[in-house]
């Protein structure tokens, strides 16, 4: 197995979706009423909703596949979680159930209230017309209406060529397309209109990942991580860029950090560093790794040859005793 075709097919692939399922979840430690967005990972679907004041929330008629939560509290920080929604994790009613934990640092909380107090000057050169167009690009994507959410984003970047946000929407609905030079075109529009922003240059790293630009990607991949020690998806690309570029042990210490952070991420890191053990020849390591995505992403598209390629790990080819081997020819 191949990383490159390995990551592509992770990141990109989605398994055919035969129902719709409902997400359960649960906010702990319970912190009052939060707004909660969801996000496909392999798609541009989005929603948005607010829990109850015991941290409940809940997303109805979900195709299956991997989400990302995001939990925002006014005054206390935002907390990232994937979380799988796939008919194996549901109950026999379609409903997955998940823990979102929220345990923001004090420094987080600090730095969230310090953005909220600033305001760029980018932002507020953005008309409240292009903001219009963007608001309906999100209500077109929580309707699954993608070609209608591009019309919108690109009205609004007609109005406001600065509006980052917009930039940046039309990338991420880019790459789940494939149409790589378009998103990678879109993230550094985005950059332009708001240098150093974070969505732009961790999206842009994660393109340049996989068009093989692997030394540039390294730049864009180790600021995400500078920029957010503690963003998942920021840790797993830059350790896929150090895998990409043979530095093993680099790439263990970032890949291991994404799956401390959130272990169902949609990147699988268990998959890779389950790679590096096996080149290693650590077949311990290797089967670990594979049993947990396993456990973690039993509908993956993916999910059919690890089990074959886990199965021989756990079960290698009997080396032939001397009885049993073949008799040379006379």
């Amino acid at each position: 197995m191949r990383a490159r075709t390995i990551l592509l097919l992770l990141t990109l692939s989605a398994g055919a979706a035969e129902q719709t399922l409902e997400l359960r979840g649960q906010i702990e430690p319970a912190p009052g009423k939060a707004a909660v967005t969801l996000d496909a990972a392999l798609g541009s679907f989005t929603a948005s909703t607010i829990s109850d004041a015991r941290g409940r929330f809940k997303f109805k008629k979900l195709q299956p596949g991997p989400y990302s939560v995001t939990v925002f509290i006014a005054g206390a920080g935002v907390s990232r979680r994937t979380v799988e929604v796939t008919p194996s994790l549901a109950d026999p009613k379609g409903r997955v159930h998940a823990v979102i934990p929220f345990n923001p640092s004090p420094v987080s909380a600090g730095r969230l209230a310090a953005r909220r107090n600033t305001v760029s000057v980018g932002d507020l050169a953005i008309p409240d017309r292009a903001k219009r167009e963007y608001d309906e690009a999100q209500q077109k994507l929580g309707g699954n209406d993608v070609e209608g959410a591009i019309r919108h984003l690109k009205r609004a970047v007609e109005i406001a060529p600065g509006y980052m946000m917009a930039w940046n929407n039309l990338g991420t609905i880019a790459y789940h397309a494939r149409r790589f030079e378009d998103a990678e075109t879109y993230f550094r529009k985005a950059l332009e209109a708001r240098p150093g922003a974070f969505p732009p240059a961790v999206n842009l790293g994660g393109v340049l990942l996989y068009t093989g630009k692997h030394e540039e990607a390294l730049k864009f991949n180790k600021y995400a991580v500078e920029t957010r020690p503690r963003d998942a998806l920021a840790n797993s690309q830059l350790g896929m860029t150090y895998f990409l570029l043979n530095q093993d042990d680099e790439a263990l210490r970032y890949l291991n950090a994404a799956r401390e952070l959130d272990p169902s991420h949609f990147s699988s890191p268990q998959l890779l560093m389950a790679e590096i053990h096996i080149r290693r020849r650590d077949r311990v390591l290797a089967i670990k790794e594979l049993k947990e995505f396993l456990a973690l992403h039993p509908d993956s598209p993916e999910a059919p040859k690890v089990r074959g390629f886990l199965e021989r790990l756990l079960n290698p080819p009997r080396p032939a005793t001397q009885a049993e081997a073949p008799s040379p020819a006379p």
